[in-house]
């Protein structure tokens, strides 16, 4: 069968440096750091005491109070990024058909606030089981999709998809598999995370898997930084809006881009540490590639994972370099987790959206925080540090990988008719 062709024709953004698409996006470009000292809990006795907070967010500012109070702070952005991502893909009743409109909104953790809180509340107890009514529904991490649904009324696939870290690329590519096979007209693709809790920051603390800069959290994310000392965690949420390109253009629907390609992979390896020379990282740039028929010289920029982790920036650059070879000397590369931090089973979205924004406007964001050299990194790669640079962006890869080993990558690219 012919495979249809997949657009993205609206999107939604909700992160630590703006809380709308166009907010984010300026804030990426300005090289904005979204990462300060916790608000949400008392830190005072954990080793990390800093994140990425999304910044002067009410829910109810969105939602209904009593609505609001019956969901997880992961649902409740999540929400609130499918309303923009609606309305900026002009999406109604009138121009759909909500029986071919889907949802798959992925998280890597989910209610894990929600979780702390009842056992807590639990714990304080005498022992009678006295649990609120929404403990369940508010923490399971697929109820943002059925939520979604619920709201706008989209009756098409529905669910979710978890592979830590790479959750939501991995839910874009489920989304545009079932567009481009004919299952479906539009679907909403996107993830949230709130994690950012006593359980979530001494969770990843334990691992050693957090910055610990304390004495200056905003510059403590630092891909490619030979001081790097691990991540800065982030929460909020992003969502695209995958449509057909016949669908879209009947009812006249601006087009962003085009989804060229996916892929999927395993690094077989380690419960948390990336292949030392990125196996992994390398095999699935190859199959999003191959899936694109598109060859290393067609791309212009690429997104990586770059936590700021000092194995994991390494083993992203050596997988680069073996797929891209001397094209990667040509290539524009950034980690806009050095400004958002890690927003988890999220990141894939908002950093789809940022390559998309790159391929759009021809500007790719920086990764900021850059201070001294790295000599196990290649100096002649472009890891446009510290400022935005305006370059022609004909197509963007963007990299996610996670806990596991989960590997997903998707490639964007300026929409030809």
């Amino acid at each position: 069968m012919e495979l249809k062709r997949v657009v993205v024709t609206g999107m939604g953004a909700l992160t630590p440096v703006g809380n709308t698409m166009p907010e984010y996006w300026q804030g990426l470009i300005n090289g904005v750091s979204g990462a300060d000292f916790i608000t949400l809990f008392d830190v005072s006795k954990f080793k990390t005491k800093f994140a990425c907070e999304l910044k002067n967010f009410e829910p109810t500012n969105f939602l209904e109070k009593k609505d609001a109070r019956k969901l997880d702070r992961f649902t409740q952005t999540a929400l609130i990024v499918s309303d923009e991502a609606v309305k900026d893909a002009g999406i109604s009743k009138d121009n759909v058909n909500t029986d071919r409109v889907g949802v798959i909104f992925s998280s890597g953790i989910g209610g894990i606030v929600t979780f702390q809180q009842e056992v807590l509340d639990f714990g304080k107890g005498d022992g009678t089981p006295r649990f609120n009514p929404f403990f369940i529904p508010k923490m399971i991490l697929d109820i943002a999709a059925g939520q979604i649904s619920m709201r706008h009324g989209f009756r098409g696939p529905n669910f979710a998809v978890v592979s830590a870290c790479a959750s939501s690329t991995n839910g874009l590519m489920e989304a545009y598999n079932l567009i481009r096979l004919g299952k479906a007209n539009i679907i909403l693709a996107g993830g949230s995370e709130s994690v950012i809790s006593e359980a979530g920051v001494g969770g990843f603390n334990a691992m050693k898997a957090l910055s610990e800069r304390n004495d200056d959290p905003k510059t403590a994310s630092r891909p490619f930084d030979k001081d790097r000392d691990g991540f800065v965690m982030g929460e909020g949420a992003g969502v695209l809006v995958l449509e057909e390109l016949e669908h879209a253009k009947a009812r006249g629907a601006r087009i962003y881009c085009e989804i060229a390609g996916c892929g999927a992979t395993a690094d077989a390896h380690h419960l948390t540490a990336p292949h030392p020379e990125g196996l992994g990282a390398r095999n699935v740039m190859i199959e999003a590639l191959n899936d694109a028929g598109m060859k290393p010289e067609d791309i212009d920029y690429i997104n990586v994972h770059g936590t700021s982790t000092p194995l994991g920036d390494i083993a992203e650059t050596k997988a680069i370099q073996a797929v891209f070879g001397e094209h990667a000397y040509n290539l524009n590369i950034s980690s806009t987790k050095s400004m958002t931090g890690h927003l988890l089973g999220a990141a894939g979205a908002i950093e789809a959206i940022a390559s998309i924004n790159a391929v759009v406007h021809d500007i790719v964001p920086p990764t900021i925080n850059h201070f001294t050299d790295d000599p196990g990194l290649d100096p002649k790669l472009n890891f446009t540090f510290n400022t935005a640079q305006k370059r022609t962006v004909r197509a963007a890869l963007s990299n996610t990988f996670g806990f596991g080993g989960h590997n997903a990558s998707v490639i964007v690219k300026k929409f030809v008719d």
